[in-house]
């Protein structure tokens, strides 16, 4: 099981960026792929989860209206697209699966995370 992801990068408060988690070996349409974010000195928080099995998804209230987590099942990819990019959304990005429809768990598989900064 591998899950990558990619598309993290620098970028100016008020900018956007889409992350991607690239996922392999793993019965994709069972899995729920969420995205998490850890910041220097902080806790590992969530940030958006996507559940293949019924097509819900659930969102940390810091990033509601803003970020947007999509799926996409013929390429076994989760999207996280990220609007109004603000500082306090610079973290480290990991995507995580889990069997559906729960939010993943750290016993679940990760990704290696991909950096996001955002400058003010």
């Amino acid at each position: 099981v591998q899950l990558v992801e990619s598309g993290g990068g620098l970028v100016q408060a008020g900018g956007a960026l889409r992350l991607s988690c690239a996922t392999s070996g793993l019965p994709f349409e069972e899995f729920a792929i969420a995205w998490f974010r850890q910041a220097p000195g902080k806790e590992r928080e969530r940030v958006a989860c996507y559940s293949n099995p019924d097509g819900n998804t659930y969102y940390a209230d810091a990033v509601k209206g803003r970020f947007t987590i999509s799926s996409d099942n013929a390429k076994n990819t989760v999207y996280l697209q990220m609007n109004s990019l603000r500082p306090e959304d610079t973290a480290v990005y990991y995507c995580a699966g889990g069997l559906g429809p729960y939010w993943p768990t750290p016993e679940d598989y990760w990704g290696q995370g991909t950096q996001v900064t955002v400058s003010s």
